[in-house]
């Protein structure tokens, strides 16, 4: 081999050698255990979800009783109208 050679397969070699050792660092850092600061985020991102969640089922509730009001009076309409076309 010629020393042009020896030295790109030498370049190449290094390379995969760093790509391999960042991609471990980068294993072993996302495969750490939470921090406190995590878990209190995550406890705090919990308590909103149920937060909206709850909200989100007032909600519903809301618009079905209303729904449930309009369907009401629509049918009382309907009605009213029938017994006058008689």
């Amino acid at each position: 081999m010629t020393t042009i050679t020896k030295r790109l397969l030498a370049a190449l070699l290094a390379g995969a050698f760093a790509t391999a050792a960042t991609v471990s660092v980068a294993q072993a850092q996302t495969t750490a255990e939470p921090t406190h600061a995590d878990k209190k985020a995550a406890k705090k991102q919990a308590e909103a979800d149920k937060d909206a969640n709850l909200a989100q089922a007032k909600a519903d509730k809301k618009k079905t009783e209303s729904q449930s009001k309009a369907n009401e009076a629509a049918a009382d309409a309907n009605l009213k109208n029938a017994k006058k076309a008689d």
